[in-house]
């Protein structure tokens, strides 16, 4: 399996001509009936040697995690409680914050040697033999790990008996320290999903920074974070959006980048806007609320046809599949909901996904001229300018 970043090195080395590359891209665009920009290609096996060498990966962090937490119970012993005895409320409360201590020190260990595990063997792994799964798996165990760790490593040194407002003081520090990591992986590895990692950590920081000035409000935290991740999310797809604006023809490493800030960017913006319809709050929506629902996704539909991904439409699926299940119950079909339901979405995505282009050329027609030059399609050229 060969990747645009493949094709493009041997384009550079000189081992492919750029005329050889276009004919080669336009080859099994026609192979297989849709360009290879709406594919939305991104690179994740070469081969099964990945899956084989991304267990091994997995097998190696958990080994370092475990060591960590080892090393962890080492520093910080706990004496066994002893039930038969009478202990004060100071003695209690004591020995819970040295528990706590003793948690907070694996933890922040544990992460730690997962993420110094992960560099070297990305300097292999992903420098020289360019694996993809195990470049992903090494990125999210380096930048995870610092973040976890650091996180854990504040807890620790100042107390596990903090007020929440420190609490999401330590969460915004991580992220903070988390992004500048992952700037570094990047540059040092260019994985794709990096950005990604980057922005997930940031948003991490200014959630954190924003709910923890705002606990003295007395307003709602739950709510605050809730909406706080929406405006993130948006804030994540525009990011998106510049890099996929950069590389309209999706032949540079650029296309993957965007990918990923879409695929972090999509539930984001989801999980608030159908959350606060209380489609997952374990209670009857009501018919009102399910058709919004079913209206949104609509919605959402739209902009994945014009921005060319289709991300937004898999992160909002769940509540469109428990909407549709509520609106066949009410009107009858209790003993086919299941049935029904996986037929309906079912034959919408397949014909989504089989009628992608010509669809997807129809929703352009109704786009501005100037904002359809920008974007990333390949169906750009064959709409008509609107009238």
């Amino acid at each position: 399996m060969y990747s645009e970043d493949d094709i493009n090195s041997a384009v550079a080395a000189g081992a492919l001509s750029e005329d050889a590359a276009a004919s080669f891209r336009a080859h099994m665009s026609e192979v297989r009936g849709i360009s290879r920009g709406d594919e939305e290609n991104f690179k994740l096996l070469n081969s099964f040697n990945d899956i084989f060498v991304a267990i091994g990966i997995a097998i190696m962090l958990f080994a370092a995690g475990a060591i960590g937490q080892q090393l962890g119970n080492m520093l910080v012993e706990v004496p066994a409680w002893d039930w038969g005895s009478e202990w004060t409320e100071a003695e209690y409360q004591a020995y819970q914050q040295l528990s706590g201590l003793r948690t907070a020190t694996q933890i922040a260990i544990a992460a730690g040697l997962i993420a110094l595990t992960s560099w070297p063997l990305a300097e292999f792994f992903t420098l020289r033999r360019r694996m993809a799964l195990p470049s992903i798996i090494l990125l999210l165990g380096f930048v995870g790990g610092v973040f976890v760790g650091c996180t854990a490593l504040g807890v620790a040194l100042v107390g596990t008996d903090q007020s929440e407002p420190i609490a999401g003081y330590f969460v915004a520090g991580a992220g903070v320290i988390a992004a500048l990591a992952a700037w570094l992986h990047w540059l040092r590895f260019k994985v794709p999903i990096t950005v990604a990692a980057g922005s997930a950590a940031l948003a991490a920081t200014l959630i954190g920074l924003i709910v923890a000035a705002l606990e003295p409000t007395g307003l709602d935290q739950g709510d605050v974070a809730l909406w706080l991740t929406f405006v993130a999310g948006l804030a994540i797809f525009a990011f998106a959006m510049v890099w996929d604006l950069k590389d309209p023809a999706r032949t540079t490493r650029r296309s993957d980048v965007a990918f990923w800030l879409h695929l972090l960017a999509a539930p984001m913006i989801a999980h608030p806007i159908f959350y606060t319809l209380g489609v997952m709050g374990g209670s009857e929506i009501g018919v009102g609320k399910a058709i919004a629902v079913l209206a949104i996704y609509i919605a959402f539909g739209i902009v994945a046809l014009i921005v060319d991904r289709r991300a937004l439409l898999v992160s909002a699926l769940i509540y469109v599949l428990v909407a549709l299940a509520f609106l066949f119950d009410r009107f009858g079909a209790v003993e086919l909901t299941v049935a029904l339901t996986a037929l309906v979405i079912g034959s919408a995505l397949l014909s989504l996904s089989a009628f992608w282009a010509p669809i997807r050329r129809g929703v352009m027609g109704i786009v501005p001229e100037d904002w359809r030059d920008a974007l990333p399609s390949s169906e750009r050229d064959l709409v008509a300018a609107p009238a």
